[in-house]
């Protein structure tokens, strides 16, 4: 038993072996994934480390919210009674382009809190803006599911939309111009590059 006890490390089967050369290769992999692998600091740094990067970002993001707004906001003036001469199915066709300039937003917004994720947390004009788009997502479940689509889908031109529907309407573009608002509330990229340093 005590030579058994003795022998530490110096074991000879072929199935457990040393090791040392795959310690060394996994040590050297683990290091090159460190070096490679995203983390918030380096992405945070990333996003921060030029103001023309972070402007293109954000213009990405305005040239969303324009795709986005210009699209939803002439369907909701529509169903309010403004150009009256448009059929509100024309409009509608244009539905995927607010979806498109929405996934812009959401990619470029994600990116811009991943990059100064600190920065935002504590920014109330941030949460509120957020709860907009909340109250937004179910502004656009409340026309589809209530009927108020289906309501104003055959309207032809000078056809005018039953209340609920201007209701929505009228819901969405408060909602959206209190979205516009909020965002220029949040800090500038100077003052937060400020705030990080």
């Amino acid at each position: 038993m005590a030579r058994v006890g003795t022998t530490g490390g110096d074991i000879r089967h072929p199935e457990i072996g040393s090791g040392q050369e795959e310690v060394t290769e996994g040590l050297m992999l683990s290091k090159w994934v460190r070096q490679v692998e995203p983390s918030p600091a380096k992405f945070a740094e990333l996003m921060t480390a030029s103001k023309w990067w972070w402007a293109f970002m954000m213009d990405l993001h305005f040239v969303g919210l324009v795709v986005l707004i210009g699209t939803v906001g002439i369907l909701d003036l529509r169903m309010l009674g403004f150009a009256k001469q448009i059929p509100v199915a024309a409009l509608h066709r244009l539905v995927p382009w607010a979806m498109a300039g929405f996934g812009l937003n959401l990619v470029t917004g994600v990116l811009a809190f991943t990059g100064m994720d600190q920065y935002y947390t504590y920014d109330w004009a941030f949460w509120l803006k957020m709860l907009a788009i909340m109250l937004l997502g179910l502004n656009v479940a409340a026309f589809y599911l209530t009927g108020a689509f289906e309501s104003v889908e055959a309207l032809g031109p000078g056809g005018d939309a039953p209340p609920l529907a201007k209701f929505i309407a009228a819901t969405s573009l408060f909602l959206w111009f209190t979205v516009i608002t909020l965002g220029r509330y949040i800090q500038s990229y100077a003052d937060t590059i400020s705030v990080h340093k």
